[in-house]
């Protein structure tokens, strides 16, 4: 198992840390894990002069699966676009052709106070969002800012998908549908925008291949309120880009913290991209206080997608339930009568488990 390791910027370093010390337990079981490391990001440019330098396309390439903390900082703001840390996961993201991204968003029994709804609302929570991730309108051209005949500057970005890149994650949605509860809601915006008219009618002509899925459309405006109002109604949400991008921030909060959603965006051979939901949280960086689980379970997302060891990835979540029964909270997921951990001793809690 060759693993590209990409800690990135803020609290990627510490976080992945904690994830390559699952790894390390892993190897020493007798799993030929080969590691190695590279820059992406505000790092990246930090090395290279470029938050996705040539060296680390190149190890990405080779790895059959990478593993990437966060990118990201305020000191990197005032670079040109091309430059921003962002601008390494997009080219990462689009060079390895990884469109489909992967967000489960579950509530642990023991984490159902943490979250910011009644705990009637998000108990038994286990949702799967698939965001299509290279196209729509963060790749969409033309794009940029051009000045009109009368002089006044305008912002302009395309918003658009091919026949192709819908068929192909709309399969992976009906896919994943099959091996869950066989229900599938595809999000979009039909009422308004021509593309998801499009989208609709592509994920519908795709659905005569599943006729044991029942599948339903919905708004994404409407999306975003039942996922507060009733988010239980959901199994698998697929939609496109910059709507996955949204509702998947939104469903995280759902569980408590977006430290603990982990995701994994595949390409056609489920090589992957493994990295937890949340950003890089520049304000902590460094204070040993941000939240490992989601990098911890992104390996176990790797372990059963990218390398077929579903054995090797219920072990690992098995001790990520096995820390949060102890009582074991970092910050972001602490309440009273918890004892709460920094990031290296919740990595070194989850190793003890394993």
């Amino acid at each position: 198992m060759k693993i590209a390791v990409l800690p990135g910027d803020g609290i990627g370093p510490e976080i992945v840390a904690q994830a390559v010390k699952v790894l390390d337990v892993l190897r020493g079981d007798g799993l030929k894990i080969e590691l190695e490391y590279a820059h992406i990001g505000g790092a990246g440019y930090d090395a290279a002069g470029d938050p996705f330098p040539a060296a680390t396309e190149k190890l990405a390439l080779a790895s059959d699966a990478v593993l990437l903390g966060a990118v990201g900082g305020y000191q990197y703001d005032t670079l040109p676009r091309p430059m921003r840390p962002e601008q390494g996961l997009l080219r990462i993201r689009k060079g390895l052709g990884l469109f489909a991204n992967l967000r489960p968003a579950m509530v642990y029994p023991e984490l159902v106070n943490a979250s910011t709804l009644r705990s009637d609302i998000v108990s038994g929570l286990d949702i799967m969002i698939l965001r299509e991730l290279t196209g729509d309108i963060y790749f969409g051209q033309p794009r940029g800012v051009r000045v009109l005949d009368d002089g006044e500057r305008q912002g302009f970005d395309t918003m658009h998908y091919n026949e192709s890149e819908v068929r192909r994650v709309a399969h992976v949605g009906f896919q994943i549908a099959m091996k869950r509860n066989k229900k599938m809601c595809s999000v979009d915006k039909a009422n308004v925008l021509d593309t998801s008219m499009f989208w609709r009618e592509i994920v519908t002509d795709v659905a005569q291949a599943y006729p044991e899925v029942a599948l339903s459309h919905m708004y994404v405006d409407n999306a975003a309120m039942q996922l507060v109002r009733a988010p239980k109604q959901f199994d698998v949400i697929l939609t496109g880009n910059i709507f996955g991008d949204i509702l998947s921030d939104e469903a995280s909060m759902l569980t408590g913290s977006i430290g603990m959603l982990p995701s994994a965006s595949l390409d056609s051979n489920n090589k992957g991209l493994y990295e937890p939901c949340h950003g890089s949280a520049p304000d902590i960086a460094g204070k040993d206080i941000a939240n490992p689980l989601a990098t911890i379970l992104s390996v176990a997302m790797m372990m059963q997608y990218t390398f077929e060891r579903a054995d090797v990835a219920q072990r690992i979540e098995a001790a990520v339930r096995k820390v949060l029964q102890q009582g074991l909270r970092t910050g972001d997921i602490y309440e009273d009568g918890k004892q709460k951990i920094g990031c290296a001793a919740m990595g070194d809690a989850v190793v003890a488990a394993l």
